[in-house]
């Protein structure tokens, strides 16, 4: 049985070991040496086929943000400080963001055949539905129309 909680929890276990190692091998840690070494060894395991797993619960994304707040705490000189201030000084994003621009460029990919995926899979596109638009272009996509028959 598949879970995507149980790949995550899977997931953050990994990295934070990754993240125990960094600081177990290397006494000293400069934001230079971090962001050779973190965005290598623990945020590419993290972020390895997002777009497949990406987590949806808040608590799963979470987890994995707190892998990066412990992470960005290895540097000495900026331990004090708050966790956005951490990410702006070393020059990070939030995972949640880097997760939102990678759904975006897959997105782009797949609209403009840079996948080779059939797009009708997974979008239906405006002009499909309403051919006599004249004021939009042939990639806008169509919402998906809900169910307002759920849980009457």
């Amino acid at each position: 049985d598949w879970k995507s909680s149980t790949h995550v929890s899977k997931v953050a276990a990994k990295a934070n070991s990754r993240v125990g190692w960094i600081r177990r091998t290397f006494t000293y840690m400069d934001i230079p040496m971090f962001k050779g070494l973190y965005p290598s060894l623990v945020r590419s395991h993290m972020e390895h086929a997002v777009q497949a797993w990406s987590p949806h619960l808040k608590k799963d994304i979470n987890l994995l943000e707190k892998v990066q707040q412990r992470a960005t705490r290895l540097v000495p000189q900026l331990r004090g400080l708050s966790y956005e201030v951490r990410l702006e000084r070393l020059g990070l994003t939030s995972l949640e963001e880097r997760r939102f621009r990678g759904d975006l460029i897959e997105v782009f990919k797949i609209m403009h055949g840079y996948e080779n995926i059939d797009r009708s899979q997974f979008f239906k596109l405006r002009t499909e539905h309403s051919p006599h638009a004249s004021r939009q272009h042939d990639l806008q996509i169509w919402p998906p129309r809900k169910n307002t028959m759920t849980r009457r």
